[in-house]
């Protein structure tokens, strides 16, 4: 089951390494006593965020402030101006040292941040009207904001954040279907650096309170080795079926997905092994890669973590968190399905098989072997769902749960195999201060993040909201269709250099409103957080979605593809997830809106599912066996009727509360195709055949 890198694997397998360590906050490595720096910055901030959430009460503001000081002190020590050597200066981009001028920075990052604290009184008395003083060191934080994001993230947010400046300032002299009608360099001031209505808005208060214990509660599991366990038990389970690797692939990158929220690491933990051995069972390299892509990105749909943007959503829409994973629940797993019926069909279009049972772990013993790991899992869901905690403490209490395992798992083992359990003893203390370390490095990016997407927040709050709802309204000709595909193509574009939690920002802020006031013009009601789901979801697709993907590149990296085409195979993969957005919007049933009867939401569950697959089948030319071009009308008509039962219903004039037997229609046609393609399949003489010409 181990998966051993070779020499000629280790340049690609570093490539995906690297990034997947960039995306975990992990830059420079200094040595000396500067080693303990970072590490040290990162361990007081997962200290920091353990106090608020227990015992340390402070004013939201101030707790924002601190959160971000935190943040950027550690980029500009963790990350150097340049990533290459330039004009000879090696200490703009030295990664194993950290130069004096990095550490000023640093200082006056953190100090810029922490101003709307140390001047709070102040601040607040002059609300409106900023002095000089307040003017400077907003600037400064604005320049060191955005550097700070640049760094760390690429230079996409800094530079849509700068376009949105330079609109605020330039309005009035733009053309007059996008003219804005400006604001003063006092009122932005203001808005964006002395107020919660820019960088230290919503999205930034989210990422301090609550997002940054359930980052920490998933590299907390991940140090206790729950990753390995996660794949390890999805190969015990489905590697012998056939194309074993692939399913098992896709079981665990959604497993790693609860508790990683990052699909670049995602694919490194779990494409290690998954991608290896799909090429070992007949994949080729460009599938196994978009598999393992694709398998990665929708680890961010999954509840009840799903990344950071869910608990941004919650606020937004102001609903409980459980609210968000109930709405988002059927999308994700249908999406799942869907994605394992492909790796069943490009299985089968291969003639592969899986892998035999001597090659796998057994079933049972894997399980029992990681039981523990499920403990914390299964506590955080009990608190989320049953108990109904708020989630910075529902978090809080399962990282206890996750440090006493960190703690005692070691001394168990060594106390088991009759060893010393001292030294296992204080090799769990480390672990926890790793984990630590760890959890605060994965947090820079999200923190910087939705600071920076804070700035365009801010600037569309001055009035810019309205002029963008009419823009698109106009655009799309008051057309819902129109503005919703506009909306998609949009979201994959600001998504394309963008972490998902920044492009689900900012795509939020522009188009959710739009979204359910342009359908309100046509008598079309769209409920909010159907709105914010659409975005969420486009936003998502974009780590996947060619010229930059990351997600297609670290997987195309391990397995040695061309990253473009790998892209472009997971296009075709996503396309599955992408219809899901376009059903919701105009089925709210699909996000169990109004539904809170079990069998009623299994029934709509399983419809969707069998609605994924058939779709899947359409665009991936193959059922039973090869597709006839007559047939994919009927897939693409199963598709409509088990996913919009209400406009069949509509259709052939049902009222709207029998709308499910239409689902009668879907499944019938749906059996007529396997009927059709079962007659036509060979008989098992064309099996060895395809088998090897899999390989």
């Amino acid at each position: 089951m181990s998966h051993h890198v070779t020499a000629g694997e280790d340049e690609d397998w570093e490539v995906a390494q690297r990034m997947a360590e960039e995306e975990e906050g992990l830059g420079r490595r200094p040595t000396g006593p500067a080693k303990y720096v970072i590490p040290t910055l990162a361990v007081l901030w997962s200290v920091f965020q353990l106090s608020i959430a227990s015992w340390l009460i402070l004013d939201s503001t101030f707790v924002r402030a601190i959160h971000l000081g935190f943040a950027l002190m550690i980029v500009y020590l963790n990350y150097p101006l340049l990533k290459k050597t330039r004009f000879g200066l090696r200490f703009l981009s030295t990664r194993s040292t950290i130069p004096v001028i990095d550490y000023i920075i640093a200082v006056i990052a953190a100090f810029s941040a922490l101003y709307i604290a140390v001047d709070y009184a102040g601040l607040t008395l002059r609300y409106g009207a900023p002095i000089t003083r307040d003017i400077v060191i907003g600037l400064v934080l604005v320049v060191l904001l955005l550097e700070a994001s640049r760094r760390v993230i690429g230079p996409a947010l800094a530079a849509i954040a700068l376009l949105f400046i330079l609109y605020a300032f330039g309005g009035p002299h733009l053309p007059e279907m996008i003219a804005f009608k400006g604001i003063s360099l006092k009122r932005f001031m203001g808005q964006i650096t002395m107020s919660t209505e820019g960088i230290y808005g919503v999205p930034l208060n989210v990422s301090a309170t609550i997002v940054f214990l359930f980052v920490l509660f998933g590299a907390m599991l991940d140090k206790a080795g729950a990753g390995q366990y996660f794949i390890r038990l999805a190969f015990s389970l489905l590697g012998g079926l056939k194309g074993g690797p692939a399913k098992a692939a896709v079981m665990g990158s959604g497993l790693t997905g609860l508790v990683s929220g990052s699909s670049i690491a995602n694919i490194v933990t779990t494409g290690a092994f998954t991608i290896p051995l799909m090429k070992k069972v007949g994949y080729p390299a460009t599938k196994a890669a978009a598999v393992e892509a694709a398998a990665s990105t929708d680890g961010q749909l999954a509840p009840p973590i799903m990344g950071a943007a869910a608990f941004i959503i919650a606020e937004y829409v102001n609903v409980p968190y459980v609210a968000v994973i109930k709405a988002a629940a059927i999308p994700a797993f249908a999406s799942y399905a869907a994605l394992f019926c492909i790796a069943h069909i490009e299985a089968s279009k291969l003639g592969l098989k899986g892998m035999s049972r001597d090659e796998l772990p057994p079933f049972f013993k894997t399980l029992l072997q990681g039981a523990h790991y499920l403990i914390p899992l299964i506590f955080l869901l009990y608190e989320l769902i049953v108990a109904r905690r708020a989630p910075e403490l529902a978090a809080f209490n399962a990282i206890g749960v996750v440090a006493i395992i960190l703690l005692f798992q070691k001394p168990v083992k060594a106390f088991w195999n009759k060893e010393p359990a001292g030294r296992a003893f204080k090799q769990g203390i480390a672990d926890i201060f790793a984990a630590l370390a760890s959890g605060g490095r994965n947090m820079v990016a999200v923190a910087l993040a939705t600071a920076a997407a804070g700035i365009v927040v801010g600037v569309v709050a001055m009035g810019l909201g309205g002029l963008i709802t009419q823009i698109i309204d106009t655009i799309s000709m008051g057309n819902i269709f129109l503005m919703l595909v506009i909306t998609a193509v949009a979201s994959l574009i600001i998504g394309i250099g963008l972490p998902t939690t920044a492009a689900y920002i900012v795509m939020a802020s522009l188009t959710a409103p739009a979204i359910v006031t342009i359908a309100g013009y046509q008598n079309f009601i769209v409920p909010l957080m159907v709105a914010h789901l659409f975005c969420f979801y486009f936003g998502i697709l974009a780590d996947d979605t060619p010229p930059v993907g990351l997600a297609a590149y670290a997987a195309a990296a391990i397995a040695k593809a061309p990253p473009v085409s790998t892209g472009l195979q997971g296009l075709v993969y996503d396309m599955r997830t992408a219809i899901l957005p376009f059903m919701f919007i105009f089925n709210s049933d699909l996000i169990l809106h109004d539904i809170n009867s079990w069998p009623q939401g299994l029934l709509v569950f399983a419809m969707a599912c069998v609605g994924n697959f058939a779709f899947a089948s359409a665009t991936q030319g193959w059922f039973v066996t090869k597709n006839r071009f007559y047939e994919i009308p009927l897939f693409l008509c199963v598709t409509l009727s088990l996913m919009r039962p209400d406009l069949i219903a509509r259709w052939i004039g049902l009222p709207h509360g029998r709308r499910y037997w239409t689902y009668l229609i879907g499944l019938a046609v749906y059996g007529l195709l396997y009927l059709m393609q079962r007659a036509r399949r060979p008989r098992s003489a064309a099996a060895p055949a395809a088998v090897s010409g899999g390989h």
